[in-house]
């Protein structure tokens, strides 16, 4: 089978989901494209797993002249595939103009959380793939609902892997000394720092009062970071942002609790490689996290933070519920699909 993907701008989950398949497809001894930004290629190295890379510029903000560019483009190279799989909006709503009448598979990673503008034309993306696409895959259910109440003519989950958790590089007392804990209870977050994550909420919740101390670590870069930093400096809040770490898995291990306060998300990989190490999590009931986390952590509605920190004030005030909790997320965990699995989901929807 001939399958081409076609990608937009990401260095995060949606780039790791597409690797993972391009190296299950490629081992099962499909032809494999990948079109997109150059700087995809860059971070993922698709070439190097085995497909072929084309670099087209599918650009993360509306510009007519360049989407046209890239829609012929699309149209071009995908000419000759049996299946072409977009993941993301922007690219999926390219793939889909350029497209046969049949459209092409589309996976939608993300949901909107901003306004303005840029919710008038993410609304005019989504109407595209809706009504242009073949088989529309989500990542959460409130995605679904909202492309079949579009006019989508097949809506399907989509099955993203779970992480296989690196092997300890540290013990949890060595990365405790690293950030000069203490005794300090460590609460993790792990984002992008940007509007999505709900930042702002950490914070929040961070400026107490607290018992005991704890110190709120988060691990990423963003666009956020130097309004984060000035209110933390202002404020003096105990929260230290660590920056982009290639030890997540080791900090989640010496942390008491996973803390992720976001507007929305998918399924996010940070959540499973969480109950796959056994933290557990305190977390937004939004998109697909109640999916993911099942009763292996606290949910708390967006942007309540009086229940976020009451929440983390039962576990840190009861490590009996902690530890239920942990043990609860290690059985989570080991039921969370791998590569194979979603592989063999896509190659379902390819074959129908």
């Amino acid at each position: 089978m001939r399958v081409a993907f076609v990608l937009g701008t990401t260095s995060g989950g949606t780039g790791r989901h597409v690797l993972m398949l391009v190296e299950g497809l490629v081992r099962r001894g499909h032809q494999v494209l990948v079109v997109g930004p150059r700087s995809v290629e860059e971070r993922f190295s698709f070439g190097a797993a085995g497909a072929r890379f084309v670099e087209v510029a599918v650009s993360d903000r509306p510009h007519p002249l360049n989407d046209l560019r890239a829609v012929l483009a699309v149209r071009r190279l995908t000419k000759g595939a049996d299946v072409v799989h977009a993941h993301g909006l922007r690219a999926g709503a390219l793939a889909a103009l350029g497209s046969p009448a049949r459209g092409p598979v589309v996976t939608l990673h993300n949901a909107l959380t901003a306004g303005g503008f840029v919710g008038l034309v993410y609304g005019v993306l989504e109407r595209i793939v809706a009504r242009r696409g073949g088989h529309v895959l989500v990542v959460s259910p409130d995605l679904g609902e909202r492309m079949t109440a579009l006019g989508a003519r097949d809506v399907r989950p989509a099955l993203v892997a779970a992480p296989v958790p690196a092997p300890a590089k540290r013990t949890p007392q060595e990365i405790r000394d690293e950030l000069g804990a203490g005794e300090r209870p460590i609460l993790l977050t792990v984002a992008r720092l940007a509007q999505q994550k709900g930042l702002e909420t950490l914070l929040d919740v961070a400026a107490g009062p607290w018992e005991g101390d704890p110190l709120f670590v988060v691990a990423g870069e963003g666009p956020l970071r130097g309004e984060l930093q000035r209110r933390i400096d202002a404020e003096d809040l105990p929260v230290r942002l660590l920056g982009n770490r290639d030890d997540v898995a080791d900090l989640m291990r010496a942390a008491t609790v996973l803390v992720m306060p976001s507007r929305w998300e998918g399924q996010p990989l940070t959540l499973r490689e969480a109950l796959m190490t056994g933290t557990p999590a305190v977390a937004s009931e939004v998109g697909g996290i109640p999916e993911i986390l099942g009763d292996a952590g606290i949910l708390v509605p967006y942007g309540d933070v009086a229940g976020f920190r009451a929440a983390v004030r039962r576990l840190l005030a009861a490590p009996e519920d902690a530890r239920a909790l942990a043990e609860a997320a290690r059985r989570r965990g080991d039921e969370m699909p791998d590569g194979d699995d979603a592989v063999e989901s896509v190659l379902a929807v390819y074959e129908a």
